[in-house]
């Protein structure tokens, strides 16, 4: 963007950082220059390892000291480049702050959290030890924590991870700082608590009149946030401009493809999503071409010669704009290109199974009046038994064959119970879980159980760590296989099978898990979960550790593997913008029951229950025009009623 004629609170200018490695200089961040004034919000969005965080922790004055940083960093008119750590010190929670992703480590777990505070306080300004309480007391007051006074003295273990973030911003809002940095602040947490801590992160900026960078990789986030949007890719910016400008006349083709691998949740159409197919490049000895040829489908001979510069583009919209594409000029609104789109539309086949109506498929799974009960136990040594906690209450469902059955909730709702009680195999006492037409409660050896176990198989949330690291992707995919007593020969030839089935090389089989990306992990994990030929496949959460263009990738191979193979799928998550696009039918569970149960856009499209109306009105839209305007409401857990969120 220009520089504006105001001063700004930060200015960085070509701003490069390096770091060694025994494959040689690795180039984090490759030239980010921009202005931002204050009380305004910089969104700064790209995959995993675009250079993000290594821009604000450079900001920050944060990193190792073996990274070479370079360029020009003024905050509030004083170059920050050059500055000792001991003089950082003094900038660091007073005049600029920073918002981490994971709040349980960025808050020391010996200390409570009102020394914490208090800390905060008195490490840059003369405070009375009761000047210091009151606005620790005052703090935690503005960022809605329950009994001030009284969780002043607990630790940080004992709050939640949305209450633990709310501390974290109390802690940035603590000396009125003039900047502050929002690292993913809003990652892994339910989807009404993330709309919560927004919420808070905008009442903290109107309260100091900050600036904010929001740094994210949730597109709808930015929509709400951002006044101007930075798009970055292999460590440079590829595209800048005004927020409403940057979604509605994109003009670069990797934000195009960030913005088509998006599923929406005002959408009810079921196109398939667009995935950027392959993987950002490493940055070491990057040529002297566009860094995202490889990826681009309009990608000409030109793009390889010489590495674009970001430059204005005219959109018509009247404001600065610039992209670092040598085509952009010729992309059009909607992101068209004479006429077509820039990345075809992906066409998942249909069969005969979609077409037929759910009553006349067969059940898959079953559940009839699930309950599980935990005990509350007290005593350190002598333990008793004070209670019974109820996670899940009666719940009864059933899933047919080429459907898919989502459940959705809060964290502690029940999801993950439920689905451990089924993969477990659990007897119910007053019901059943009835598998391919088989009760669990009619198991009466191990030998039934493996031959049960066939039916069904389980997707985890995190690719790696579902992976063993010392096993080879085949030993991985033929292990299950081998569990039942499959041939080695047979086994070797299914792998090959299953690989090609989900979009890896056959060739590669050979290779360990951390030789992949963490999309073609998760492949792996659903090519080991189809080996034995399942008729469900129950998936926990199998997206929500992906960038959204790898996201997407593996949504489109899930809906096609459904109508391929005739699959059924269970599907738990808390990102109900993936629900929408990708079940059939979907339950909506609070305290461990199920208050809405139904056709997937029957309850999008008109939820009854004030709580369904509460989690959807949280899902942020990547659009600035729905997303600023959308009245939001939140749900009153003592009334059972929704009410509008106060301004």
């Amino acid at each position: 963007m220009t520089p504006t004629s105001s001063n700004p609170v930060l200015s960085v200018r070509d701003l490069r950082v390096s770091f060694p490695s025994e494959a040689g200089r690795v180039d984090a961040v490759r030239g980010v220059s921009f202005d931002l004034e204050a009380g305004k919000t910089l969104g700064i969005v790209g995959e995993s390892g675009s250079g993000k965080s290594v821009t604000s922790l450079a900001i920050m004055g944060l990193l190792d000291d073996n990274a070479k940083v370079t360029g020009s960093i003024v905050f509030d008119g004083q170059e920050l480049l050059g500055k000792s750590d001991k003089q950082m010190s003094m900038i660091r929670g007073n005049g600029m702050t920073m918002v981490f992703q994971d709040p349980l480590t960025s808050l020391t777990p010996v200390f409570t959290i009102g020394d914490q505070l208090i800390e905060a306080l008195t490490v840059h300004r003369s405070l009375s030890k009761k000047d210091a309480w009151d606005r620790s007391v005052e703090l935690l007051s503005l960022v809605g924590i329950p009994e001030p006074e009284k969780r002043m003295k607990a630790f940080p273990h004992e709050f939640s991870g949305g209450m633990r973030q709310r501390v974290v911003i109390a802690i940035a809002m603590a000396n009125n700082p003039k900047l502050i940095i929002c690292d993913e602040p809003t990652t892994a947490l339910d989807v009404t608590i993330q709309a919560q801590i927004l919420d808070l992160i905008e009442k903290a900026q109107n309260e100091t009149g900050a600036a904010v960078i929001m740094i994210t990789h949730d597109m709808g986030v930015v929509a709400r946030t951002a006044d101007d949007v930075i798009v970055m890719y292999a460590g440079k910016p590829v595209e800048h401009a005004e927020a409403r400008e940057l979604f509605h006349r994109t003009r670069m083709p990797y934000s195009i493809g960030l913005l088509g691998a998006i599923p929406r949740i005002d959408k009810s159409e079921k196109e398939p999503l667009i995935p950027i197919k392959g993987n950002p490049p490493l940055l070491i000895g990057l040529p002297d071409a566009c860094p995202f040829a490889d990826r681009c489908p309009i990608a000409v001979s030109a793009c390889r010669e010489k590495e674009p510069e970001l430059l204005p583009v005219s959109t018509g919209g009247g404001q600065s704009h610039t992209a670092a594409c040598i085509r952009a000029d010729e992309i059009e609104d909607g992101g068209l290109i004479q006429g077509a789109p820039v990345y075809p539309v992906p066409i998942i086949p249909e069969s005969d199974l979609t077409r037929t109506p759910r009553e006349e498929r067969p059940v898959t799974l079953e559940v009839r009046n699930m309950t599980k009960t935990f005990p509350l136990m007290k005593g350190a040594v002598f333990k008793r038994k004070v209670g019974e906690v109820h996670a899940v209450k009666g719940i009864s469902f059933d899933v047919r064959e080429g459907e898919t059955m989502a459940i959705v909730g809060e964290s502690g709702s029940g999801k993950t119970t439920t689905l451990l009680q089924i993969m477990d195999f659990a007897k119910q006492t007053d019901g059943d879980i009835v598998i391919a037409g088989t009760s669990v409660g009619d198991i009466r050896s191990g030998r039934e159980e493996r031959t049960l176990r066939r039916d069904i198989q389980i997707v985890f949330q995190d690719p790696m760590g579902a992976l063993d690291p010392r096993m080879t992707v085949a030993d991985i995919i033929a292990e299950p296989m081998t569990a039942i007593g499959v041939s080695r020969a047979d086994a070797h030839q299914r792998v090959q099978e299953l690989m090609d089935l989900v979009g890896l090389n056959p060739a590669h089989l050979d290779r360990f898990p951390g030789a992949f990306s963490g999309g073609q992990r998760q492949r792996i994990g659903i090519a080991r979960a189809l080996s034995t030929n399942p008729k469900i496949v129950v998936l926990d959460e199998p997206v929500s550790a992906l960038d959204v263009s790898i996201q997407a990738g593996v949504i489109n191979l899930l809906d096609e593997l459904k109508v391929k193979l005739g699959l059924s799928f269970l599907f738990v998550a808390h990102d109900l913008s993936v629900v929408r696009h990708i079940a059939d039918r979907v339950a909506v569970m609070y305290l461990g029951e199920f208050v809405e149960h139904g056709d997937v856009d029957e309850v999008f499209d008109a939820p009854k229950h004030p709580y369904t109306q509460a989690l959807l009105s949280a899902i942020p839209v990547p659009d600035p025009d729905i997303e600023r305007t959308r009245q939001r409401v939140v749900f009153d857990a003592k009334t059972m009623t929704t009410q509008p969120l106060a301004s």
